[in-house]
């Protein structure tokens, strides 16, 4: 079975209202009910219009296991360039990934950010301390790298036919080592990777699309020899390092680096722009 999404339209009578959704309050007019019909694209569930007129919903997808999940979409306020697949960090598609795919789009990418934790609990967003940070650490054995690659292959399906377009993938901390399989088993146009800590246990993969990946040196979770791994099996790889530590894109963590998060962030979207425009 192929990825799928769900699709949703007014009608007279057998109602789904969205309604029942928490981000209901967003929208703009009362809400409308809708039938859920299946396989078309998702209508908007909720959504939000940034400063500069981007658009951004909830869609519910399907991957290749017929396991539902839902998905953030940020669209941009004209024809997107192409699709951008955000995957997130252990924390969930919270408010920090939401931002980074807003981001995106307001640079003309059409950006989906699949909530991977929906298979072990629907509705996860966690912050960066406490209870937040121990919740992530417990649910972090828990995560499937195939079914979670299974949900990506269907984001990325996703952003190609609302597209019609390339897709690349980009990815963060735990994404960012989803973002190297999908360079080596999926089939992007491009990939970026943030200090992905299990990159090296698969080293030996062959990326089958450009490939450019960010780490700090002053990350402690991942040691220079696992990224060396990468660079001596791929020399191609655009490998680039900055003085900052882990998860230093992030402005909501105690780690962030405002210089090299620029930085990073300027080299990403000139690559991406390289492999997708």
């Amino acid at each position: 079975m192929g990825s799928h999404i769900s699709y949703g339209i007014p009608i007279e009578d057998e109602f789904f209202c969205c309604c029942s959704l928490p981000s209901c309050s967003l929208l703009p007019v009362p809400c409308l009910p809708v039938l859920l019909i299946d396989p078309f694209p998702a209508l908007i569930l909720d959504m939000a219009r940034s400063k500069k007129d981007t658009m951004s919903e909830y869609v519910t997808l399907r991957a290749a296991d017929g396991r539902s999940f839902s998905a953030y979409v940020a669209r941009p306020p004209g024809e997107p360039i192409a699709g951008l697949v955000v995957i997130q960090e252990v924390f969930g598609v919270n408010a920090h990934i939401r931002s980074v795919a807003d981001g995106y789009a307001r640079d003309g990418f059409l950006a989906v950010a699949p909530a991977l934790f929906d298979r072990i609990q629907p509705g996860i967003e966690l912050g960066y301390q406490g209870e937040d940070m121990q919740k992530a650490m417990s649910l972090f054995p828990k995560l499937d790298m195939e079914k979670s690659l299974s949900d990506v292959a269907a984001a990325i399906e996703f952003a190609a036919s609302s597209t019609g377009k390339k897709v690349g993938v980009v990815g963060y901390c735990w994404g960012g080592s989803l973002a190297w399989l999908a360079a080596t088993r999926l089939h992007p146009a491009v990939a970026v990777g943030y200090y992905g800590g299990q990159i090296g246990n698969y080293a030996a993969e062959n990326p089958s699309a450009p490939v450019m990946l960010h780490f700090g040196r002053q990350d402690t979770h991942i040691p220079a020899e696992v990224v060396a791994k990468v660079h001596d099996a791929h020399p191609e790889v655009e490998i680039y390092w900055y003085d900052a530590g882990h998860g230093f894109n992030c402005d909501a963590r105690a780690s962030y680096n405002p210089a090299a998060a620029k930085e990073a962030r300027q080299r990403t979207l000139a690559f991406l722009m390289k492999h997708l425009a």
